[in-house]
């Protein structure tokens, strides 16, 4: 027993004693600062300054005075801060004969905004669901007409929308570009949640069917509550593309119904008067200050989203 045990014991040594020759394993810790690291965080510190230099230089703009924004250096903090281009910008800047500033486009801008969100996503995740999980006949055609769709460009359809809108009496009203927006978001929101709907696990489809759970029952109660990121990913996708769209609101609105992004166009290219730099800057922020909100809010979502199988075909 005890030349057992020393045999043991001499080869515990040997493993240990090879161990310390053959060293730790596994890849070596990589140092802080080298060739990669500066490569990777030097341009990713270039990419971030261009972006956020014009957005500083709008932001201290319109913080300014024109008598001090004439002096010429638009780098430079404002010695004196002052609101009153936010003010103008808001309320009091003309645009033509309309004197009532961005107050009036965006309250246009969140009538258009939320209804058409709710449908184009209401509709395209039904459009999802179907093609993903129940497989009609011409799914694959009316699958093959919206990816089809997602890839027109919008100026195409430009007149044609022109004619069925005044057909249907909706030229130049609110509800005309709700129904413009919601058919072009449907496309590319179809696409997106019947790729979600794809990724998730088939045996839970089955196993609401077996228990017999219909269309809607496995919709709401097993799809929805499992969908919260790609309904983020559509949302957020959907109210960039409808708050910062310019082309339909100038062409299938009026005046008294124009969104926000064509009244702030008119109020910086207005010919009135002295050209107000800082009330110019305000305004643009202004109108980006909505879906830049909803982006930071709920980013993590949206990462989510993608990740989880938005872009999985």
């Amino acid at each position: 027993m005890a030349n057992v045990g020393a045999i043991n014991m001499a080869g515990a040594s040997a493993d240990a004693a090879s161990a310390e020759l053959s060293g730790p394993r596994g890849a070596r810790p990589r140092p802080m600062v080298s060739r990669r690291n500066i490569f990777i965080y030097g341009t990713l510190f270039v990419v971030a300054l261009y972006y956020l230099l014009p957005l500083y230089v709008m932001v201290v703009t319109s913080l300014k005075g024109m008598p001090e924004i004439r002096l010429g250096n638009i780098f430079s903090p404002p010695v004196e801060i002052t609101f009153e281009p936010w003010v103008k910008a808001w309320a009091t800047a003309c645009t033509g004969l309309n004197c009532e500033g961005l107050s009036r486009g965006f309250w246009n801008s969140v009538r258009i905004l939320v209804p058409s969100v709710f449908l184009s996503i209401a509709i395209a995740s039904l459009n999802g669901y179907a093609l993903a999980n129940w497989r009609f006949k011409g799914a694959n055609v009316f699958f093959t007409i919206l990816i089809f769709g997602a890839f027109i460009p919008y100026q195409v359809m430009l007149y044609p929308l022109v004619i069925i809108l005044r057909e249907m009496g909706l030229y130049g009203s609110l509800a005309g570009l709700v129904l413009v927006h919601t058919v072009f978001g449907m496309p590319i929101l179809t696409l997106l949640f019947r790729n979600y709907f794809t990724s998730v696990p088939e045996e839970l489809f089955k196993a609401a069917r077996v228990d017999g759970a219909g269309f809607w029952g496995i919709y709401f109660k097993i799809m929805l509550p499992m969908s919260l990121p790609i309904f983020v990913v559509a949302m957020i996708i959907q109210v960039t593309g409808i708050w910062n769209d310019f082309l339909f609101g100038v062409v299938y609105a009026k005046p008294d119904t124009y969104p926000m992004t064509v009244q702030l166009n008119n109020i910086v290219n207005s010919v009135q008067g002295v050209k107000e730099y800082n009330v110019n800057m305000a305004a643009t922020l202004l109108t980006g200050l909505v879906p830049l909100v909803i982006y930071f809010v709920s980013g993590k979502l949206f990462v989510r989203g993608i990740a989880a199988g938005a872009v999985k075909g």
